[in-house]
């Protein structure tokens, strides 16, 4: 069976959002197998923290596909010889279909833009556990942001401010997600940046901390999380120690 062809200091993240928008791509790679029960999906995979996410995932030989919006640019995950399952997380039959292609060992949302005029942040990651609750496929790790729920003393006030939007469909993400009854997990994330990793990241359940921390070091917590059955049903803050 085939897969079809569907498809972050603080003011600088907080004007630059948690995710843009991107460029119309030529064709996705077909995957030729269904996947296995290890195969890992990622939904917003096609920049930032979600590719570097596959990239991981990718040398640590955990097989992994990525799902993406067919008006994505595509070719950095075409240069790493990703499979992809094409669509729109804002159309429950696109992740439905998605999720229909496993069972998945794990799947992991980044899903988020601050400047889209229909922001995914809530519906399409609404899309996706609704879709993950109707299926199999059980274990999620959600991508949030640090400003979240109990978390906004570990973010100053005028950023929660400005990104009082996001937040705010992060956090209805959040609830959806707890009470889907999924096995998950849910990282909220501080200033991200794009240096290279450090290997100094960490989860914490104090939602009081917070720092920056790069997307790299990111996809390193993000996939010792999957890896780590413990993690289940936590909330944790992340970022660089000093």
């Amino acid at each position: 069976m085939r897969y079809q062809f569907l498809l972050p200091g603080m003011l600088l993240w907080a004007v630059l959002g948690l995710a843009q928008p991107t460029a119309v791509a030529p064709e996705a790679a077909m995957v030729p197998e269904p996947a296995s029960a290890q195969t890992i999906l990622v939904v917003g995979a096609t920049r930032g923290t979600g590719l570097e996410t596959v990239r991981l995932l990718i040398e640590k030989g955990m097989p992994v596909v990525a799902f993406a919006r067919p008006t994505s640019d595509l070719s950095a995950l075409e240069a790493l010889h990703i499979d992809i399952i094409a669509g729109d997380a804002l159309v429950a039959a696109d992740v439905t279909h998605a999720i229909e292609q496993g069972p998945w060992r794990a799947v992991v949302t980044t899903l988020g833009c601050n400047r889209c005029d229909n922001p995914p942040d809530f519906e399409g990651n609404r899309n996706l556990f609704d879709a993950m609750a109707a299926s199999p496929s059980r274990r999620v790790v959600m991508i949030s942001t640090i400003g979240a729920g109990d978390s906004k003393p570990a973010l100053p006030w005028f950023v929660r401010w400005i990104l009082r939007g996001p937040i705010a469909l992060k956090e209805q993400a959040e609830a959806h997600l707890v009470a889907s009854g999924l096995d998950y997990t849910i990282i909220r994330p501080g200033n991200l940046d794009s240096d290279e990793a450090s290997g100094r990241g960490v989860l914490v359940e104090d939602p009081t901390r917070g720092g920056s921390i790069s997307r790299a070091d990111l996809a390193m917590l993000i996939v010792s999380a999957i890896e780590n059955d413990a993690t289940i049903g936590k909330t944790y803050n992340a970022f660089a120690e000093k």
